[in-house]
């Protein structure tokens, strides 16, 4: 892998033969568990500027019709998650002449706070091409990572590094774009309706210095109208040329945009905002109601499970559904495989494909054909269903028949999850071979997930298209279909829990190790899920530095189990009030589901308390409270008990309260598959339980606090 320094720059082609598909991974880690930010990536003209709002990418615009970029979403790591992006050079447009990639914190934040700032870049087969770190960010709140740009036929890639203090609006407004807030926009209604129907005037340029949005990342975009101030010259190798003096200021640490008026005759304000997401058909959770004459009527389904016994038969018929849904409708076909270096393009899906392998032709489960622009990229699929692993030898053959045929990738299917570390399988690659082929792995959660969070959240293009990923769904989720995700906590599972009971569990017993592997392949499953159904990112948290080996990791999480009994995670929801703690005690035989919330900022301790009491009014009368201070513990109680008192949650002595921590309990199962008396189940029922009776209610309070606070800030600045 090539390291780069700031400033420096490099042909594609010099480091790949498929310089054309590649896999931009932001990455950083953060010390509480609950940094994050948000990333975007900006397509900008011979003069540094966008040409329109669709040249701006961001969570709420995450993919280009042609292909050429698509936000990928995070991805978890070993020792956290990576934002990625797909570009798709070959098919940019000959008027982009560079392409930006950034980052943006929001509600304040800094990425001084975070630690380990890193971009790294792939090409198509999974290759890391080359890394770039970041390690003096200090009190921006938007970074510039890196940029891609035309020299000639060929695109290169400079590491930039420059920050900005004035947040996203600030490095907006360099290239021609002004950011709107949706939150203050809101505020703005509640606050005065006699303004509705008024112009709105937009931030960025025109606005006030540093404005920027509070809510979760930008809003939508005003257009191209504000003047902006420059974002520093390229340097001698870039487009239009430069100076020395051009490269020292392109290597500047921190070079904040400069916000106001800057133009003698700024561009009109616009009459109203230009929204980058397009309308997308969703389908409703409240299913229409039955014309059924009773429960035994049941409606006909495209993809009929009841039938399906055998697991060679589940293996055949679910790749069959999965692979003719992702051909018929393209958002789920790019969205799971624009990970894999797949183009953007026309799509086809085939199974029951023989393909000659010495004596004796083999037979893969699926292949997965696109073709672009007259080339084609192929991949070989391999499936597994109803829990069985997948087989290291018939993997091997794929993996040679692909490299032997110039395909680029193998994609196993299963109903694992995978983990960084821990292979699912093993494969050997014959480095005297030129043709790279990439191995990938897809979870039947992951599946479920995306086919989910497009149906229910992002929208797809026509009705049919929804129509065919709620049945898609429905297959997923039948008993019978195989394809339910991580299902088995492996057979050390008994023998470790036994071992934990009777105290005879030695530290450094490697059957712990496998169990910490399973509970966190179970702790990602539980993201996949929360994830679908919330439509928010849900990801586990790792307080390990970047580059920390996640075995000696996973080594010292199963020595903590060997001596305490206890398995502990932690979850991060986008939009939720604090990080979701769950662990397992296998001594007591209890999962904990719990969440830290802050105290509120000034008020009397007894006020924040009552508040508090009040937010919960809809909580189970079994979630335990406990006051958070600094030296001690505080005092703690069932909400039924705090309801009628909730003075006794304030500490004696009058200790200033930092927070609260809420926590239900609830029985664990035994068993280490997904039967009413499993492991799995339980834990997934606890996690639902907390998030739906209380983290809910938390939430929607928190958004309507915020919004409050916003307006009144707004006020007071106005």
């Amino acid at each position: 892998m090539h390291e780069m320094p700031k400033g420096a720059n490099v042909a594609l082609a010099a480091l790949t033969e498929q310089p054309g598909a590649m896999v931009v991974s932001l990455g950083w880690t953060s010390a509480t568990g609950d940094g994050d930010a948000d990333v975007s990536v900006i397509l900008l003209d011979g003069n540094g500027k966008v040409r329109g709002d669709d040249d701006f990418y961001f969570y709420n615009h995450p993919a280009a019709e042609d292909g050429s970029v698509q936000l990928l979403g995070k991805t978890p790591t070993s020792n956290g998650s990576e934002d990625r992006i797909s570009l798709d050079l070959a098919v940019v447009p000959r008027a982009v002449a560079r392409i930006v990639v950034a980052a943006s914190r929001y509600g304040g934040a800094r990425f001084g706070d975070l630690a380990d700032l890193r971009m790294t870049l792939s090409d198509g087969s999974g290759d890391t091409l080359l890394g770039f770190s970041i390690p003096d960010a200090g009190i921006e709140t938007a970074f510039i990572f890196g940029e891609f740009y035309r020299r000639g036929e060929e695109w290169k890639f400079r590491a930039v590094g420059q920050g900005y203090d004035s947040g996203l609006a600030g490095l907006a407004t360099d290239f021609g774009i002004a950011i709107v807030d949706d939150e203050a926009e809101e505020a703005g209604e509640e606050a005065d309706t006699d303004a509705a129907g008024a112009d709105p005037t937009p931030t960025g340029a025109g606005g006030p210095a540093g404005s920027t949005s509070t809510g979760h990342g930008p809003g939508p975009l005003a257009g191209p109208g504000a003047v902006p101030a420059p974002v520093g010259a390229p340097s001698a190798d870039a487009p239009g040329g430069g100076t020395g003096a051009d490269q020292a200021a392109t290597a500047a640490p921190v070079v904040p945009a400069q916000a106001g008026p800057t133009d003698p005759d700024p561009a009109p304000a616009r009459t109203r905002t230009v929204r980058t997401a397009k309308k997308k058909i969703t389908v409703p959770r409240v299913a229409k109601k039955s014309l059924a004459e009773n429960e035994t009527w049941r409606p006909a389904r495209l993809f009929p499970v009841p039938n399906a016994k055998s697991d060679r038969e589940r293996e055949a018929r679910a790749t069959s559904v999965l692979l003719a849904v992702m051909a018929e409708v393209p958002e789920l076909g790019r969205r799971l495989t624009a990970g894999f270096g797949a183009p953007a393009g026309r799509m086809q899906t085939f199974t029951e494909v023989s393909l000659p392998h010495g004596d004796t032709p083999r037979r893969p489960d699926g292949v997965v054909r696109v073709e672009r622009a007259g080339k084609l990229w192929t991949a070989l699929v391999e499936t597994k269903t109803n829990g069985n692993p997948l087989k290291s030898e018939q993997v091997q053959d794929y993996m040679d028949i692909a490299a032997r045929r110039g395909y680029e990738a193998v994609i196993t299917l299963s109903n694992d999850v995978a983990l960084d570390g821990s292979p699912l399988v093993t494969v050997k690659l014959d480095g005297r071979r030129k043709h790279k082929v990439g191995l990938w792995h897809l979870s039947w959660a992951e599946v479920a997930q995306q086919a989910q969070l497009l149906i229910r959240h992002e929208g797809v293009g026509n009705a049919a298209h929804a129509w065919l990923l709620q049945e898609l769904l429905h297959y997923l989720h039948h008993d019978n279909s195989g394809c339910h995700g991580f299902q088995n906590m492996g057979p050390s599972w008994v023998p470790v829990r036994t071992g934990i009971e009777t105290e005879t569990l030695s530290a450094g017993d490697p059957r712990a190790v496998e169990v910490v592997e399973s509970w966190e392949r179970l702790v990602r499953q539980v993201c996949l899920r929360l994830g679908g159904e919330l439509g928010q990112k849900a990801l586990p948290v790792q307080r390990a530095r970047r580059g920390s080996d996640p075995r000696s990791r996973r080594a010292e999480a199963a020595d903590v189990l060997c001596a305490e009994g206890r398995l502990a995670a932690e979850v991060r929801v986008d939009g939720s009030p604090g990080i979701l703690g769950l662990s397992a005690d296998l001594r007591t035989g209890k999962l904990r589901t719990s969440m830290d919330i802050p105290a509120p900022e000034g008020g009397y301790p007894l006020t924040a308390a009552k508040r508090l009491v009040r937010m919960l009014t809809e909580a189970p009368a079994d979630l335990h409270v406990e006051t958070l201070v600094e030296t001690r513990n505080g005092p703690r109680g069932t909400l039924e008990r705090l309801r009628p008192e909730p003075g006794d949650l304030l500490p004696k002595g009058g200790a200033p309260i930092t927070g609260f921590r809420l926590s239900l309990f609830k029985g664990m199962g035994g068993a280490r598959g997904t039967t009413e008396s499993g492991f799995i189940r339980s834990v997934d029922e606890a996690v639902d339980r907390f998030y739906a009776t209380v983290v809910v209610h938390l939430t929607q309070l928190q958004r309507r606090t915020d919004r409050r606070a916003y307006a009144a800030g707004g006020a007071a600045g106005g």
